[in-house]
């Protein structure tokens, strides 16, 4: 009786690690779709206001969105590993 209660456990300890996981990469993607769209904004107003620095606020604006999605892209990564 002990054994069955035990596996019966571990199973839910499995399946609420999984769910876990893929609520943590949910939110990750959440979270880095709102960063990149707040750039975006950020980016088309500074531009708006100063059209001559465009370029410059356009490659700050592409590096900062790149590192934006290797962060969430690592994390998601991790979240789908956990979930192995």
């Amino acid at each position: 009786m002990l054994l069955i209660t035990v596996l019966q456990a571990a199973a839910y300890s499995v399946v609420f690690t999984k769910l876990g996981a893929v609520l943590g990469a949910a939110i990750v993607v959440l979270g880095a779709s709102y960063g990149i769209s707040r750039i975006g904004i950020s980016a088309m107003e500074a531009i708006a206001r100063q059209p001559e620095a465009a370029d410059g606020i356009r490659m700050s604006m592409i590096i900062i969105g790149a590192l934006v999605e290797g962060v969430s892209l690592f994390a998601i990564i991790v979240c789908l590993l956990v979930a192995l």
